[in-house]
């Protein structure tokens, strides 16, 4: 990971908001100190390989993400930073994990099987082997009939929309990069506020309820395991990469909640190995599975936490204001999160050692918050900024928050007058090369050209702009 992401985020982090020190001398100064502490003294690489490669996966409220909240509070207090704390957020969900999950095709043939459990999947207990049985995605809870009485024992190979997604061939680069041309064009576009999912709300709310009713289905019929195709989505999966488990919720959204927690095993497979399974069974070839979904599930639901930590405002006209930086600690548990979020958290922390290592001496406190939940609906900062922040009016639904329509004004708190900007990063390690504010009045500020420039981060983890008062403008 290149060294220029935290020093863009810590001189910008400064510019804002710096005050000459008597030990340092001017503004100027400071941000060689910043650049010379950074490059040649970095803890950029350390906190990558003990956060990414050390601690793993971090699914929210597991036992990962507790490590993460040990390390995260441990690593900030040896940089030296001030208030380092967890604070809870409230109630979460069930602490899970994932022990071992493996696969194999028996019959027709042997052969291993590219998986994982889902997040929040019971286990098997045990090794199972049984017969596979494909099943096209139901439409409504009627459709239910047709498989009464046809599943018990058997391994589902299952599709979520109306018909078996479709194994897609790779037939383009799965990556590409925007000239400028294309950023400029895409910056011109006009701002639309969005407006939630308004009339689809319904449709989606439907749809929610009834993938809560398929699973309970299956599970009263007898199902042993459900299987489903990487990156399950009615647009017939995804190609790319060997597998996504990101945002799976084949049995709903809430999984995670004691009340409305899975009831039956639940994998998801690499799309050519689901692929070939399918193509077997079309041809009325029989095909047998052998697995074992090794899962651990707390007994009790339990809290979620946020890290903060901060370097305190020099002067104190300007001491109580507060300039944000933030990342999200949690990831999903498949992979080590090393682009969403863990570089986000690593350049971020890295900004703020770095500051305390040159002395930096702020006018306002910044302030280093770091998220949990935030794959789940980004749960830890909503939560925080409707502590502390202001609070927004939702329409009445069973959606999870981030899906629903905001319903009135917003009402602001105490700290909503007191926050002169957030800088969240989000978007993996790479270039940092936009800005995106979610409010266009903020685009002047960010295009002025007599100061230095601001530093491009993505407004995505906080989730705010309709709630917290960005002022730049008011920085110096």
């Amino acid at each position: 990971m290149s060294c220029i992401h935290y020093l863009v985020l810590a001189i910008g982090l400064i510019a804002s908001c710096l005050t000459a020190s008597p030990q340092h001398g001017d503004p100027v100064n400071m941000l060689a100190r910043i650049r010379e502490e950074g490059l040649l003294r970095s803890r950029t690489m350390d906190y990558a390989s003990e956060l990414i490669d050390g601690i793993g996966p971090r699914l929210t409220a597991s036992p990962n993400l507790k490590r993460e909240l040990a390390w995260s509070q441990d690593s900030l207090r040896k940089a030296g930073l001030d208030g380092v704390r967890a604070e809870s957020w409230g109630l979460f969900g069930l602490s899970w994990r994932e022990r071992n999950a493996w696969a194999r095709i028996t019959v027709p043939d042997t052969a291993p099987i590219i998986m994982r459990a889902a997040p929040w999947s019971p286990s098997t207990k045990g090794i199972k082997e049984a017969t596979v049985v494909k099943v096209r995605g139901f439409r409504s809870p009627e459709e239910f009939a047709v498989q009464q009485g046809r599943l018990r024992g058997k391994i589902v190979l299952y599709g979520s929309a109306p018909s078996l997604p479709e194994v897609v061939p790779i037939e383009k680069p799965l990556f590409r990069r925007l000239s400028k041309e294309q950023l400029d064009d895409w910056a011109a576009q006009p701002y639309e506020k969005s407006t939630g999912y308004g009339e689809a709300a319904t449709s989606l709310q439907a749809r929610s309820d009834l993938v809560e009713r398929v699973g309970r289905f299956f599970a009263a019929e007898g199902v042993v395991a459900v299987l489903v195709p990487s990156g399950n989505n009615t647009s017939g999966g995804r190609s790319g990469g060997t597998i996504s488990v990101d945002t799976n919720n084949t049995f709903g959204w809430f999984v995670y909640q004691r009340q409305r927690a899975m009831s039956v095993p639940l994998a998801v497979l690499a799309l050519e190995h689901y692929g070939r399974m399918e193509r077997l069974l079309d041809r009325r070839v029989p095909v047998r599975v052998e697995l074992n979904i090794d899962t651990e599930t707390a007994p009790k639901e339990e809290e979620g936490f946020n890290v903060f930590a901060e370097i305190a405002g020099a002067e104190p006209s300007f001491a109580n204001q507060l300039v944000i930086v933030a990342a999200h600690l949690d990831s999903w548990s498949t992979g080590n999160g090393a682009t969403d979020d863990g570089a986000g958290v690593i350049i971020a922390m890295e900004a703020m050692r770095v500051l305390r290592a040159v002395g930096a001496r702020p006018r306002r406190t910044i302030r280093l918050a770091l998220w949990s939940g935030e794959e789940q609906g980004s749960l830890g900062s909503r939560a925080w900024a409707k502590r502390h922040v202001g609070d927004v009016p939702l329409a009445a639904s069973r959606l999870p928050e981030f899906l629903r329509a905001q319903a009135g004004p917003v009402k602001p708190k105490g700290n909503h007058a007191l926050i002169s900007a957030v800088y969240t990063l989000d978007a993996g390690g790479g270039r940092v090369r936009g800005v995106s504010t979610g409010n266009p009045a903020l685009d002047p500020v960010s295009a002025r050209a007599d100061r230095p420039p601001l530093p491009s981060i993505s407004d995505r983890a906080a989730r705010a702009e309709s709630i917290v008062k960005i002022d730049i403008i008011g920085s110096s």
